[in-house]
C-alpha cells in the first residue's frame, strides 16, 4: 500500500470534474499531500451538486467527466480515497431500483403500513438494505471493480450508523480486499469507536480534541452569564439538546417513531424518550448473533430508559421476534441525535459557538494538554491512520473561523463588555431578539470581513435550523428580513464599526495563532491529516454551502511557487508555509511518523512531543513565560519552519524555541 502521508479533499462538482481535478494533481503533489480525498462520484440525481444522492452505484458520473476520467485521473500521481454513500439513494425514476416496484421493495427498507426509511428527515433519499446479499453485491460492483484494478487506495464510508449491520457491513468491505476504510462515525465525548476492521473515523474528534485545547477554561462562567442575560438561556447544553432531541422524535421523526411502535409492545411516549435520551448516536446490539458489548450495556444504563425496553434493547428478554425492532431503533437513533443536537441545538445554545462542532459538547468547555495527549496515545495504539481534520465538507465552520471565535475566551473580559454595550445599539436599530444579536455578533468575530450575501444566507439558515421563530418547515419571512435588515445596519453602524474593527483584529491574530497551532497538531499527531479543498491559505467559512464556494487555486498555486523560491511566508501565507514545510518532513523521514508518540513535558501551557527520534514538536496553547523543555532530548535540533538551529539542553526555554507563531517544529541534525 502506498505510503499515507495527507489526504487532501476535494469537493467534485459538475462545474469541477474529474478533468479539473486532475489538473490540480501537480500542485496538490508539490504541496506534499499523498492521496486524492474525492467526494461521492458514483451517478447522482441530475444537478446534484454533492454526489449524496447515487442514483445508480454502478457507474461513474457523466455529469463529473464519466468512468475513462476517472481512471485518467485515479493513475495522474496521487492514490485516490473515494467517499461512498452504503445507507441511501437518492430517489425517482433516474434510479431504476426505485422505478420498478419490485426492485424496490427488494432494495429499500420499506415499511409495510407505507412509507419507507429516510436518510434524516429527506424524503428524496431512501435507505437500503446492504444486509441483503444481493443489494450489498450489486451497489458494490463498481467500487469493487475499481480496487480491483488498482485505482482506489481507500474508502471513506459515509453514514455507516444508518446499516442494519455496521460491523458486518465493514467486515465484507475487508473481505472484498478493501485495503483501507474511515467511517463517518460521530463519537460523542468519551465514546470510543468498535474494534472494526477500518483505518479509524474521518477525524471529528480529532477536531474537537484540538479546538478545546486552545478554549480557555476560565471563560466557561463569564462567557456562561454573558450569554444569559443576552439571550435568556441559563441552561446546560445537555439540557436544551435533550429538548431539541424530543423535539425531532416527536415530530419530524414521528412517522419513525410509529413504525417502531407497531414492531413492539412499547407506546409512543416510552420509545420517544428513549430515542431522546441515548447518550451516543446509536447501540450496536446484533439480534443475528446475539452479541451485546459492555458499551452498549454503559449508554442504556446512562440514558435511564424505561426498565422493559431496556431489556429488550439489549436482548435480555429472550424474545426473538422483537429482533426487528432492536435493529429499527438502532437505525432511527442517529438521525435524532443529528437532527436534534447539530441542526437545532447547535443553534440554539450560544455560549461559545466554536464549540458547536460536529461530534462536540458545549458543555466541555476546554480540555488539558495531558488530556490531548491522552487521546492521541489511544489514537496511536488503536487507529494509527485514522484521519485528523480541522475543517471538513459537513463542519458547522472552518478551521479558521472556529479558532477565531475560540479566541473570544482568551479575551472574554473585553468581549463582555463590548456585547453589552451593543445591546443597547442593538435596540435602537432593530434587533428582533438577543439571541440573533449573540449569534451575530459570534459570527461576524470568525468571518470577518465577510459579503452581506453570504451573510445573509447564513442568518437564514441558522435561524431556521434553530426551529424557534423560524424553521424550514414553517418559514418566517418577517422575522428573517428583520433579522438582516439588523445584521445589514449593524456592520453599516459607524459607532459599532469603531469599537468592532479593533477588536476582531486582535481575536484574528489570537485565532491565527490558535489555528496554526491546531495545523501543526494535525500534521504531527497520530493518524493521517486531512486537508480540506483550499484550506491551506486562510479560509473564513461558515456552514455549507458557504463551505463548498470555489476555490482560487491560481492564486494558492503561485503563493506556493514564491515560497519554493525562497520568499519568506507572509502573514497571508503562513499556514500554506506551514503546511508545505510539516509535509515535506514527513516526506523526508516518514519512519519517524510511523513511530513512538512521546510526550514532553513543558508545562501545563505547552504541549510538545516527540514523534520518534528525530522529530519534536511544541505549541504554546497558554503559555505563562517562564515554560522550559524539560528532559531535553540532546543533539543538534532545526527548526523546519524559521532555519534556526538549537542546542535544547543549553537553550530549554519555550518562548525562545516557539517564536511569535507559538509553534516549533524541529528536526534532529546531529
Amino acid at each position: 500500500m502506498s505510503e499515507l502521508r495527507a489526504a487532501y479533499r476535494l469537493q467534485l462538482t459538475p462545474d469541477f470534474g474529474f478533468a479539473a481535478a486532475r489538473a490540480l494533481v501537480p500542485y496538490l503533489r508539490k504541496l506534499g499531500a499523498s492521496h486524492l480525498y474525492l467526494s461521492p462520484s458514483l451517478q447522482a440525481c441530475s444537478g446534484s451538486t454533492h454526489g449524496y444522492d447515487v442514483v445508480d452505484p454502478t457507474r461513474i458520473s457523466d455529469e463529473l467527466g464519466g468512468e475513462q476520467e476517472f481512471r485518467t485521473l485515479a493513475r495522474a500521481g496521487l492514490p485516490v480515497i473515494l467517499d461512498i454513500v452504503p445507507n441511501h439513494m437518492g430517489t425517482g425514476d433516474e434510479n431504476r431500483w426505485w422505478s420498478d416496484r419490485a426492485l424496490r421493495e427488494l432494495w429499500f427498507d420499506i415499511d409495510p403500513a407505507g412509507g419507507y426509511r429516510r436518510f434524516f428527515d429527506i424524503d428524496d433519499l431512501a435507505a437500503i438494505r446492504q444486509e441483503c446479499d444481493d443489494v450489498f453485491e450489486t451497489s458494490h460492483t463498481k467500487v469493487f471493480e475499481l480496487a480491483r484494478d488498482g485505482l482506489l487506495a481507500g474508502l471513506r464510508v459515509d453514514h455507516p450508523d444508518g446499516l442494519a449491520d455496521p460491523a458486518g457491513y465493514l467486515s465484507r468491505l475487508a473481505d472484498a480486499g478493501i485495503a483501507r476504510v474511515w467511517v463517518e462515525k460521530i463519537l460523542h465525548t468519551g465514546e470510543r469507536l468498535r474494534d472494526w476492521p477500518v483505518q479509524g473515523t474521518v477525524g471529528y474528534e480529532f477536531l474537537n480534541d484540538a479546538c478545546a485545547l486552545f478554549v480557555d477554561p476560565a471563560a466557561a462562567a463569564p462567557l456562561g452569564e454573558l450569554n444569559a442575560t443576552v439571550t435568556g438561556e441559563t441552561r446546560s447544553f445537555a439540557e436544551v439538546a435533550l429538548e431539541a432531541q424530543l423535539e425531532q422524535a416527536r415530530g419530524t421523526f414521528a412517522r419513525e417513531v410509529a413504525r417502531l411502535e407497531r414492531l413492539g409492545p412499547f407506546d409512543r411516549a416510552t420509545l420517544v424518550d428513549a430515542l431522546a435520551r441515548l447518550p451516543v448516536y446509536r447501540t450496536y446490539v446484533e439480534p443475528q448473533t446475539g452479541a451485546v458489548a459492555q458499551a452498549d450495556r454503559d449508554a442504556m444504563a446512562a440514558a435511564h430508559l424505561d426498565s422493559e425496553l431496556a431489556r429488550t434493547l439489549l436482548l435480555e428478554d429472550g424474545d426473538p421476534a422483537l429482533g426487528e425492532l432492536v435493529t429499527r431503533f438502532q437505525q432511527t437513533s442517529p438521525a435524532i441525535a443529528a437532527k436534534g443536537v447539530e441542526d437545532t441545538a447547535f443553534y440554539r445554545h450560544l455560549r461559545l459557538l466554536a464549540l458547536n462542532e460536529v461530534g462536540g459538547d458545549p458543555d466541555r468547555f476546554g480540555i488539558s494538554v495531558a488530556e490531548f495527549h491522552a487521546a492521541n496515545a489511544e489514537r496511536a495504539a488503536r487507529f494509527p491512520e485514522s484521519l485528523l481534520t480541522t475543517q471538513t465538507h459537513d463542519t458547522k465552520r472552518s478551521g479558521d473561523t472556529r479558532a477565531r471565535i475560540a479566541a473570544l475566551s482568551e479575551l472574554h473580559e473585553d468581549w463582555g463588555e463590548l456585547v453589552l454595550s451593543w445591546l443597547v445599539l442593538g435596540e435602537q436599530l432593530g434587533a428582533p431578539s438577543g439571541a440573533v444579536q449573540y449569534l451575530l455578533h459570534q459570527t461576524l468575530v470568525g468571518a470577518w470581513p465577510i459579503e452581506t450575501e453570504r451573510l445573509d444566507a447564513y442568518l437564514v439558515k441558522a435561524l431556521r435550523e434553530a426551529k424557534r421563530e423560524t424553521s424550514w418547515s414553517e418559514p418566517n419571512e418577517t422575522f428573517e428580513r428583520a433579522a438582516i435588515a439588523f445584521a445589514h445596519a449593524l456592520i453599516e453602524s459607524e459607532e459599532f464599526l469603531a469599537r468592532f474593527l479593533p477588536f476582531v483584529e486582535r481575536a484574528a491574530r489570537v485565532g491565527e495563532r490558535s489555528a496554526l497551532g491546531q495545523l501543526l497538531l494535525k500534521l504531527t499527531a497520530p493518524g493521517v491529516p486531512d486537508i480540506y479543498q483550499g484550506d491551506e491559505l486562510w479560509r473564513l467559512a461558515l456552514v455549507d454551502p458557504d463551505n463548498r464556494r470555489p476555490v482560487d487555486w491560481q492564486e494558492r498555486a503561485r503563493a506556493l511557487d514564491a515560497l519554493a523560491a525562497g520568499n519568506p511566508p507572509s502573514r497571508a501565507t503562513r499556514k500554506l508555509a506551514l503546511t508545505a514545510s510539516t509535509l515535506a518532513l514527513r516526506a523526508r523521514r516518514p519512519h519517524c511518523f510511523a513511530s513512538d508518540y512521546a510526550p514532553l513535558e513543558a508545562g501545563r501551557g505547552v504541549c510538545a512531543y516527540m514523534r520518534g527520534e528525530e522529530v519534536l514538536v511544541m505549541v504554546a496553547v497558554r503559555p505563562e513565560g517562564e515554560e522550559e523543555l524539560r528532559d531535553a532530548p540532546s543533539g543538534g535540533w532545526r527548526d523546519v519552519l524559521s532555519g534556526r538551529e538549537h542546542d535544547l539542553r543549553r537553550e530549554p526555554r519555550i518562548a525562545s524555541l516557539v517564536g511569535a507563531d507559538g509553534v516549533a517544529l524541529l528536526e534532529r541534525v546531529g
